[in-house]
């Protein structure tokens, strides 16, 4: 082999480690905020953890695209990833428990915390899709108006609108029953 091509193949390798070491930065810095948006858009963390490491590999994989704005683009991606999970679980019947399967409920020693999160994932799973989506974005991801619409492919005002109708029925989910009293 020649000196040009080992100089050739080293100066390659050197490139790549060094993409390596961009993305394993970019990935540390930036993975919680990717795994609070998939767990509030998809409701379920370990269908969360599936879809931040899909869309980190696709990330990866476009890296030179990706590495001028990893943000915006990772953020894409995992849209994009979530709704090719709704696709398939249209396509896929439901699954119905037997007459021997035992669903548990909550264990007692949760805080109130993770009941409040829990009721927060619920209400956002009613949802409509563009609503949930644009709310996540919006006030989870810390997502400008333009930048939601950009990224979901909306004009400005219905992601505004969205956002508008998506936290009233929030409000509405989660608010507490009324209880009336009756008059004396």
């Amino acid at each position: 082999m020649s000196e040009a091509r080992a100089g050739t193949r080293r100066r390659r390798r050197e490139r790549h480690l060094a993409q390596d070491d961009e993305f394993r930065r970019f990935t540390a810095a930036f993975l919680p905020s990717l795994l609070k948006g998939a767990v509030l858009l998809l409701g379920d963390v370990d269908l969360a953890e599936d879809a931040v490491q899909a869309t980190l590999l696709r990330v990866f994989r476009r890296w030179d695209q990706a590495r001028d704005a990893p943000e915006a683009y990772s953020r894409a991606t995992l849209v994009n990833v979530c709704r090719d999970h709704w696709r398939r679980q249209r396509r896929r019947p439901r699954e119905v428990l037997t007459d021997g399967a035992v669903v548990s409920g909550q264990d007692a020693g949760f805080s109130e915390t993770t009941a409040e999160r829990e009721a927060l994932g619920q209400a956002l799973a009613a949802l409509p899709q563009v609503q949930r989506e644009v709310l996540v974005l919006r006030f989870f991801l810390d997502l400008s108006v333009a930048e939601t619409a950009r990224l979901l492919g909306l004009p400005e005002g219905t992601v505004k609108s969205s956002a508008s109708r998506g936290l009233e029925q929030l409000r509405s989910l989660l608010s507490p029953p009324s209880r009336e009293v009756p008059a004396c």
